[in-house]
C-alpha cells in the first residue's frame, strides 16, 4: 500500500477547497456560530475542520470510502488483518472487543489487573470473570502481568471459558510473555484480547516490547492518544485470524459507539500513522536514547532510584518499555501523591501516575531536551526540599500494602448483579466481610483493588483507607471520603 496516502486528511482538505456549505451537524457551521471567546482559546481549525464524517468528509453513500480506506492503510501499517478506529477511547475499544468473545453469563479468562474500562465491560455484558492473578513483587509492592502458566491453569479449571484478556504493557511500563499466552489461548482453541493500551507505539521499533499482533493475539487494542500522537479518546482495535468474526467485532463496537464520530480524531489518526510508517523508527531511536540519558542523571542523584531490569524475570515481567520512566522515592520520606502534587504546584510538571512509593514520566518520541531538562531540574529541586525537611512534602502517612494473598478477594456474585443490585450505604469500619456494590479504583494507573461482587477483607479497606489519607484519588466511589462503602443489600 501507499502509505504516503493520508484518506482523511485529503478528503479534509478537498472539502476546504470545495467549499461546501453544511445545512447538518455540528450546528457552529465550522465556527460560524462559535463564541469568539471560545475560539480565542481553542482557535478557529479546530471548528473548521470539525464536519461530520457522512454528508460531509464522504458522500452520503460513504462511496468513496475515506474512512475505510484510512483503516486499512492502519492495519497494513502493523501487520494486521483488520483495523477499527474509536472515537470514544480505547474504554471503548476494549468494551467491543470482550463483547465479541464472550456474552452474558459465558466465561472470559481475565487478568486481575485490568484496567477499570475492562469491570465495566463485565458489568454491562454479564460476563462471569475467571480471574488470572498479576505476578507480585512482594519487595516493590507492585504487581507485574500475569504468566502464561496462569492463563493456562485457569483454563484447565474452566475450559468452557470463552477466551482471554491481557493487559500489556501494564501503565508501569511491563509486559506480558504475550507469545507464550498467546499459545495456551490456542492450544485451547481460544482467542485472546491484548489491552495495549499503553503500546502503540510497539510495532515501530524493534528495541520496544513485543507487539501483540506480532505476538499472534487475535485482537488488541491500543490509545493512540496515551503513546502516539492521536486526539484525546483516540483508539483502534486490530485484528487477525479467525477465531474472532471480525464482523462481530465491528457490530460489537456499533453497538457501544457513536453515531456521531469525531472527523479530528480521525484525521490525527491517519496522519500518525502515516508519520509512523515514514518516520517511526528514526523518532523512536530518538526518544529512547534521549531516555536513556535521563534514566542515568536521575539515578545518580541521592535518594532515587529509577527501576530497570529488576522488573523483569521469573515471576515478574518479560520485557519493559524503557520510555516509562518508573522513579522510586521510598527513601525519602515522602509518597508518590505529594511527590507529584508538589512538582505540579512549584514546577509546572505533570507526572504520569504517583503511588505509595513511586512516581512516573510518560516519554515520548515528542520529547526533547528541553521537557527532558525540565523533568530532570524540577526533581533535583524535589529532592533538595525533601533534604532541607520541607514540610510540605514530608509526611508520616504510611500507606498500609496488603500481602498478596489478601488482595486476593472472592469473586462472589457477577458484576453486573452486584452493580445493578439492591444496595446499601455502610460505614466503612462495617464494610469488611460484605459484597461489594462498587468499583474502588486507585487513579492513575485506574485498576480496581475491589469490584463489584467482590466479598471485602479488611486488609484491602484499609490499604484505600490509608492511601486516601495519604493522598490517593479514588474517584469512582459513591463517598469521596471513603467514610462509607456501597455494598450489596442482605
Amino acid at each position: 500500500m501507499n502509505h504516503a496516502e493520508a484518506p482523511v486528511l485529503d478528503a479534509l482538505a478537498a472539502y476546504h477547497r470545495n467549499g461546501y456549505v453544511p445545512f447538518t451537524p455540528p450546528g457552529h457551521k465550522q465556527g460560524r456560530g462559535t463564541d469568539p471567546r471560545v475560539s480565542a482559546v481553542v482557535g478557529d481549525a479546530v471548528f473548521r475542520s470539525d464536519v461530520l464524517a457522512t454528508a460531509g468528509l464522504d458522500d452520503r453513500m460513504s462511496s468513496n470510502g475515506v474512512i475505510q480506506r484510512a483503516q486499512e492503510l492502519m492495519a497494513d501499517a502493523v501487520g494486521a488483518e483488520h483495523a477499527f478506529f474509536s472515537t470514544c477511547g480505547s474504554s471503548l475499544s476494549v468494551k467491543s472487543a470482550m463483547l465479541s468473545v464472550a456474552g452474558p453469563h459465558e466465561k472470559l479468562l481475565v487478568g486481575r489487573d485490568a484496567h477499570k474500562a475492562v469491570v465495566s465491560g463485565l458489568i454491562l455484558a454479564g460476563i462471569r470473570p475467571i480471574w488470572v492473578w498479576p505476578q507480585w513483587d512482594p519487595e516493590l509492592h507492585l504487581a507485574h502481568p500475569p504468566s502464561a502458566e496462569g492463563f493456562d491453569r485457569r483454563f484447565a479449571e474452566h475450559p468452557d471459558a470463552r477466551g482471554a484478556i491481557v493487559t500489556s504493557p501494564t501503565p508501569y511500563g511491563t509486559s506480558s510473555d504475550l507469545r507464550a499466552i498467546t499459545e495456551v489461548c490456542h492450544r485451547h482453541g481460544r482467542p485472546l484480547v491484548v489491552d495495549e493500551a499503553w503500546g502503540a507505539h510497539l510495532p515501530f521499533h524493534p528495541d520496544l516490547p513485543t507487539w501483540a499482533m506480532n505476538a499472534g493475539a487475535d485482537v488488541c487494542v491500543v490509545s493512540v492518544h496515551k503513546m502516539g500522537s492521536g486526539l484525546e479518546q483516540s483508539s483502534v482495535f486490530h485484528h487477525q485470524g479467525d477465531l474472532v468474526d471480525p464482523n462481530v467485532l465491528s457490530a460489537r463496537e456499533d453497538l457501544l459507539g457513536t453515531t456521531s464520530p469525531n472527523v479530528l480524531i480521525y484525521a490525527a489518526l491517519d496522519g500518525w500513522r502515516r508519520q509512523m510508517v515514514e518516520q517511526g523508527h528514526e523518532l523512536l531511536q530518538g526518544a529512547i536514547d534521549l531516555v536513556t540519558g535521563v534514566r542515568a542523571e536521575l539515578e545518580e542523584i541521592d535518594g532515587l532510584h529509577v527501576h530497570a531490569d529488576e522488573f523483569l524475570g521469573p515471576n515478574r515481567a518479560a520485557e519493559r518499555d524503557p520510555l516509562q520512566v518508573i522513579i522510586d522515592i521510598a527513601g525519602l520520606g515522602t509518597t508518590g501523591y505529594r511527590a507529584a502534587d508538589w512538582l505540579r504546584e512549584h514546577h509546572r510538571v505533570n507526572l504520569h501516575l504517583s503511588d505509595h512509593r513511586r512516581i512516573s514520566a510518560q516519554f515520548t518520541y515528542s520529547d526533547d531536551q528541553e521537557t527532558a531538562r525540565t523533568l530532570v531540574t524540577a526533581i533535583r529541586d524535589l529532592v533538595a526540599h525533601l533534604e532541607r525537611g520541607d514540610e510540605a512534602l514530608l509526611t508520616s502517612a504510611t500507606v498500609a500494602v496488603p500481602d498478596p494473598e489478601d488482595l486476593e478477594l472472592d469473586q462472589v456474585i457477577l458484576p453486573r448483579d452486584a452493580f445493578f443490585g439492591r444496595v446499601e450505604q455502610v460505614p466503612i469500619d462495617r464494610a469488611a466481610g460484605r459484597i461489594a456494590a462498587e468499583m474502588m479504583t486507585p487513579y492513575p494507573p485506574g485498576i480496581p483493588a475491589i469490584l463489584p461482587g467482590e466479598r471485602m477483607n479488611e486488609a484491602v479497606i484499609d490499604y484505600l483507607r490509608t492511601g486516601v489519607a495519604a493522598g490517593m484519588v479514588v474517584p469512582d466511589v459513591a463517598d469521596s471520603e471513603l467514610k462509607s462503602l456501597r455494598v450489596v443489600a442482605e
